[in-house]
């Protein structure tokens, strides 16, 4: 590369899992929608200077022969980016962070879910930036400030989120790395935000209460992009689609441009009072919904402040989908503090009556950053100090009524009934048989394809959305612990404290309320 060059290197990192080593598959479930959205980010040249940018999805790396890329190269300056960053991977992330400082890269940052939510002041000083908003605010600062030589320790302190979204056009992943993923997909964003207070969820702390869009042009570029580029699915990714003011302009242009991508949504438990916006999801390519659906009591969903779902009318959003030919996934989380033995065994129950086409299950996570998370440990109830497991498959806190065990063979239990040998087969038969059109490949993909995959992993005891498939081990986090132990001075990650919002921030989600009442 040139001297007048920046090299910027985009790394969405993995985990450590349960035996120490890095989570790596040999196809991923969907390509990271950061990945692409830094990168489309990222302009090719900035005051002068020429900008090369690569990416790499640890999930999906089955080599290790992306490190190299984490070593000084020619004369040109390199920039560091760990993007997308959760709690469950921060340990990951800046082991390969300091890794890199080691090997001579002079600029290095952390920016996701974790960093803006979490307070991360403990670690300043020592080589690494850490992002605490939205990169549409700091992206084009950071790389002006590693083009003049040095980081700040921080950014977007003052404020997490950008009043409007002025996203970029995606540029899709090259066919060479989409061929590491189970179906050729795309993440894309249309909007974010999010109006509802449950207390466990990290999404209003990361994206904030106002629904924020970017312009439908946007999004319409995007997927016309991603079609010729030979994506055949697409994850609107954003949390909740019926609360999008320009859905259905949105869908309209999705159908006069004749896109016929199938996608994926997730929409809350209020879609059923929407029959017109399904039908037009329908119309529009939509082949499944994702409602958080949560749990069948109403008594624990209110405790949960996630006052917005009415257990009577989950039925009737799947009815609503089936009748279009969309098919519903309903995620369910197990261990709220209400919960038994027996009223999970009964929630599992209600659903294999209620039929969803597909369902997830995960254990109750406080989710450093959330409500629920400063609640629990004011209370002393978590009792897991490793980040690597707030993953929402482990048990990291002490649960009124449930042991660890036990939390662990109802989630076991939940797979293997709701996944029943029958029942995958039934569900193969009826997505085969009815609605034949454009979507019926992604609904056989992720039906009975992720029905399958269900079984097979819960059976070798492991979370059927881990992210992948093929669990390929290759490095592990003791090649790295010296050295974080080392720049970092502790072996481990302290629990971090919640970073408070700023006036800012807090006078978006006051605007929202208000908008919302």
């Amino acid at each position: 590369m040139p001297a007048n060059a920046l090299r910027v290197i985009l790394i969405k990192p993995s985990k450590y899992g349960l035996d120490g080593t890095v989570e790596r598959f040999r196809f991923g479930f969907m390509p990271n929608s950061t990945l692409a959205h830094i990168k489309s980010l990222t302009p090719r040249l900035l005051d002068g200077v020429l900008i090369h940018t690569v990416t790499f999805d640890e999930y999906v790396q089955t080599d290790l022969r992306y490190l190299s890329e984490l070593r000084k190269q020619d004369n040109s300056d390199t920039l560091l980016a760990l993007i997308g960053v959760q709690s469950h991977q921060f340990q990951r992330a800046l082991d390969l962070a300091v890794f890199a400082r080691e090997e001579g890269i002079e600029h290095c940052i952390v920016g996701g879910p974790h960093p803006m939510t979490c307070d991360t002041s403990s670690l300043h000083g020592r080589g690494i930036s850490f992002s605490l908003a939205e990169a549409e605010s700091v992206w084009i600062t950071v790389l002006r400030d590693a083009i003049r030589g040095e980081l700040a320790p921080h950014y977007g302190r003052e404020q997490r989120w950008t009043p409007t979204l002025d996203s970029p056009v995606l540029e899709p992943l090259a066919s060479r790395d989409l061929r590491r993923y189970a179906v050729p997909m795309m993440g894309i964003y249309p909007a974010r935000g999010c109006p509802y207070t449950c207390n466990f969820c990290s999404v209003i702390k990361i994206a904030g209460r106002a629904v924020r869009g970017q312009p439908v042009e946007t999004t319409i570029a995007s997927l016309k992009a991603a079609k010729n580029a030979g994506v055949r699915m697409i994850m609107f990714t954003s949390d909740n689609f019926n609360k999008y003011s320009q859905a259905v302009d949105l869908l309209n242009e999705m159908i006069e441009e004749d896109i016929r991508l199938p996608f994926f949504v997730q929409c809350d438990a209020q879609i059923h009072k929407q029959p017109e916006l399904v039908d037009l999801l329908a119309r529009a390519g939509c082949f499944q919904m994702f409602t958080g659906v949560e749990s069948f009591s109403r008594e624990t969903l209110r405790a949960a402040q996630k006052y917005q779902n009415h257990p009577d009318s989950y039925a009737e959003i799947v009815r609503l989908c089936k009748s279009h030919g969309i098919t519903t996934h309903f995620s369910n989380i197990l261990g709220f503090p209400e919960d038994t033995e027996s009223s999970i065994r009964a929630h599992l129950r209600i659903l294999q009556l209620m039929n969803p086409d597909v369902a997830s299950f995960y254990i109750l996570t406080p989710i450093p950053g959330t409500q629920q998370y400063d609640e629990f440990m004011a209370q002393g109830l978590i009792c897991e100090s490793n980040l690597d497991r707030f993953d929402g498959t482990r048990v990291t806190w002490r649960h009124p009524h449930l042991s660890t065990q036990q939390l662990y063979e109802s989630l076991s239990l939940c797979y293997k009934e709701f996944f029943h040998a029958r029942d995958v087969a039934a569900r193969f038969v009826s997505v085969a048989r009815h609605f034949r059109d454009f979507r019926l490949f992604a609904r056989l993909i992720t039906v009975p394809g992720y029905s399958i995959q269900s079984r097979l992993a819960i059976r070798k005891n492991e979370h059927p959305m881990a992210g992948g498939i093929l669990r390929v081990r290759l490095d592990s986090e003791k090649d790295y612990l010296g050295l974080r132990t080392r720049v970092l001075g502790a072996g481990r990650i302290p629990l971090p404290a919640s970073l408070p919002l700023s006036a800012a921030d807090q006078e978006l989600n006051r605007t929202a309320r208000l908008a919302a009442s």
